[in-house]
């Protein structure tokens, strides 16, 4: 498995994901909300897919977020993926 880099899409969607989780609503709610598939949600979330700056605006929009609690999920998942695996 190739190492993580900063701009990976799996921290992103993870991030996405952990405000979605915060927001207390579905992957089929925030694209409902944001215009877009489940599946595309999913696959962001996944790091499956990178999302355009656009829909990452969207999604923030959707969450009632901004980028400075966008900027605290990616530091937060950042800081998981540091810590050891049990």
């Amino acid at each position: 498995m190739a190492p993580r880099t900063d701009d990976d899409p799996h921290t992103l969607g993870r991030a996405i994901r952990a405000l979605r989780d915060r927001a207390g609503i579905t992957q089929k709610v925030l694209a409902e909300r944001v215009g877009t598939s489940e599946a595309y949600v999913s696959n962001i979330e996944g790091g499956r897919r990178d999302a355009r700056w656009s829909t990452v605006i969207r999604l923030l929009h959707s969450l009632d977020a901004d980028l400075h609690q966008l900027a605290d999920a990616i530091a937060e998942v950042e800081e998981q993926e540091r810590r050891p695996k049990r």
